[in-house]
């Protein structure tokens, strides 16, 4: 119970930064992906880095075990549900994290998002052994692999002879260099 409790405390403390940064406004998240105002990119950007830093050297410190995490396993399907998801987000305005958020603030807009993703994985889960008979859901660039070698894992690594760790934390660094080079808006 304490673990719902925290997961609920957590995820709302994260739609209520995600609603004071704007992501749950769809003409903001607009402007991201139309390259206009780049504001939200730059909070995911940094994010994203500072996670990996904290994350990877948090591993080589000996404070965090990466090496319970699970790996997802690349395969073209992916690619292609990342495609189809990154169209719906420009169409609508959303992406499931921020759907859900805007819901949550009261926007109208966004139940009949959310309400669509929901049919959409009701429908995926129904299609799904049609989906896996086409191949799109076999295993490509080796499965569940990593960029480097990371200790403690059990998956292999594309690269071994890189350490995983370093490999994560220059990744972060180089998202948090971008979204301090990358402007805030777009140049007239």
């Amino acid at each position: 119970m304490q673990q719902i409790i925290l997961a609920l405390v957590i995820g709302g403390a994260f739609g209520a930064v995600l609603d004071l940064i704007g992501a749950s406004n769809p003409s903001v998240l607009g402007k991201m992906l139309s390259l206009k105002a780049l504001g939200i990119m730059k909070a995911i950007l940094l994010a994203i880095g500072l996670l990996l830093i904290l994350t990877f050297g948090g591993q080589m410190a000996g404070l965090v075990d990466v090496g319970h995490m699970s790996v997802k396993t690349a395969e073209t399907g992916v690619f292609v549900g990342g495609m189809i998801l990154g169209i719906g987000w420009a169409l609508s305005g959303y992406c499931p994290g921020t759907g859900v958020c805007a819901l949550g603030s009261g926007r109208r807009d966004a139940l009949f998002f959310v309400a669509g993703g929901l049919i959409g994985a009701w429908a995926y889960t129904l299609a799904y052994d049609s989906v896996k008979a086409t191949g799109l859901l076999n295993p490509i660039l080796g499965g569940k692999v990593t960029l480097g070698q990371v200790p403690g894992a059990k998956y292999d690594a594309l690269f071994p002879a890189l350490p995983g760790d370093v490999v994560g934390i220059v990744l972060g660094l180089v998202f948090i260099v971008v979204a301090f080079v990358i402007p805030e808006r777009k140049a007239a």
